[in-house]
């Protein structure tokens, strides 16, 4: 078992690193913003622009396939649940 002080020292190394992760995220998502802001339209239109590595597209697919992940992870305990009321 890790002393307190080790647990102490994990626990801060990864909530920096969580909060990091963040911020440069973030920064990114602000600079790809300024820059579409600042393109003009007629040059926007005609660029090959991609979009970003954690973009709406993979957000999305994130997010489809964590709901059904947790809806099959749970399903049997909302079945069981709801059959107890009947």
């Amino acid at each position: 078992m890790l002393s307190i002080l080790a647990q102490e020292r994990i626990l801060g190394a990864t909530l920096g690193a969580a909060f990091t992760a963040f911020v440069v995220s973030e920064q990114r998502r602000q600079i790809y913003q300024t820059i579409a802001a600042n393109q003009p339209h007629h040059l926007h239109s005609q660029s090959q622009l991609t979009e970003p590595i954690f973009g709406k597209q993979f957000r999305s697919q994130v997010q489809l396939m964590w709901n059904k992940a947790v809806d099959e992870t749970f399903a049997p305990a909302v079945a069981a649940l709801s059959s107890r009321g009947r």
